[in-house]
């Protein structure tokens, strides 16, 4: 599943096409991959119409919190998108064909900033259909409702506000990061990454890391996830930036994936396990557990 890293680097090679662009179009092929909330009662409505999905309207920006992307408009609504476990979104230059037709749900036909000729075709593209768009009446009631249930951004993420939100668990740190509600943005791949980067037993208690620790975690998360930004994030299976192009950060990856296979760093073999229902690898000689017994 694309982690904050991914949408992080997919918001910036849409930033080249999107803002400014007109919606002229839209081609709705999937309605079911689109959820509304009626404006007035908030509750969801399954009768989704093409101005919910920017008719008309100016794209202004891109907004990310955590793994989520928001398309924001000038005159206010917003989109809402998330990639699931195999959701694409990439613009067609105009004159270009579809890379891939099959499994596409949604297409918006823009038209350029300035000259208003065809900017192409933003296109979302989800195989397996566990993302999806939502579609809100302005960025303020996507913060407030959808966005409001998500913790801190990871890749801003602060010593004090990282220990704040794992104070309150006595989970394991590995659960503890990927739950969203006290980090937002980091999943399987960067949990277990940045775990090892740390030196921290994935097992460890959450709340019982010792100060200096806090303060361990809380950069190396910045910097591990902004450099996988820098790499265009990590492609194990389908993702693609806004461009169609691949990640490169999955050839750094020094223990995702790699159980029973040499440490880097001390060339015990890795350890695998299961917590919190995830596929988790550790070297047991590298991460130091902090747990009460």
């Amino acid at each position: 599943m694309p982690e904050l890293p991914e949408i992080e680097h997919l918001a910036r090679t849409l930033e080249t096409a999107l803002p400014g662009a007109l919606v002229r179009n839209v081609s709705l092929l999937r309605p079911d991959i689109v959820r509304c909330t009626d404006r007035r009662s908030r509750r969801p409505q399954r009768r989704v119409s093409r101005d919910d999905l920017l008719l008309g309207r100016r794209i202004q920006g891109l907004l990310r919190h955590g793994k989520e992307l928001a398309i924001v408009s000038r005159e206010g609504p917003a989109i809402c998108v998330h990639l699931g476990m195999s959701g694409q979104l990439w613009h067609c230059p105009a004159g270009t064909r579809l890379r891939r037709r099959d499994h596409v749900h949604c297409v918006w036909h823009l038209r350029a900033p300035r000259t208003g000729r065809p900017h192409g075709r933003l296109v979302f593209r989800d195989p397996r259909r566990f993302g999806g768009l939502w579609c809100f009446a302005s960025i303020q009631e996507l913060l407030a409702t959808r966005w409001s249930q998500l913790g801190p951004d990871a890749l801003h993420i602060r010593t004090g506000t990282l220990r704040q939100a794992l104070s309150t668990t006595s989970r394991s740190i590995k659960a503890a990061l990927l739950d969203q509600r006290l980090i937002a943005g980091i999943g399987n791949i960067y949990a277990d990454e940045i775990l090892f980067a740390a030196g921290i037993h994935p097992q460890s208690t959450a709340s019982e890391l010792p100060a200096a620790r806090y303060r361990l975690l809380a950069g190396t998360i910045r910097r591990l996830l902004a450099t996988a930004v820098a790499h265009g994030g990590s492609t194990v299976r389908d993702y693609v930036d806004g461009h169609g192009s691949a990640g490169s950060y999955a050839s750094r990856h020094l223990v995702y994936g790699r159980a029973a296979q040499p440490c880097t760093s001390c060339g015990q073999l890795l350890s695998g396990t299961t917590i919190a229902q995830r596929t988790t690898v550790f070297c047991a000689g590298c991460q130091a557990l902090f747990r009460q017994d």
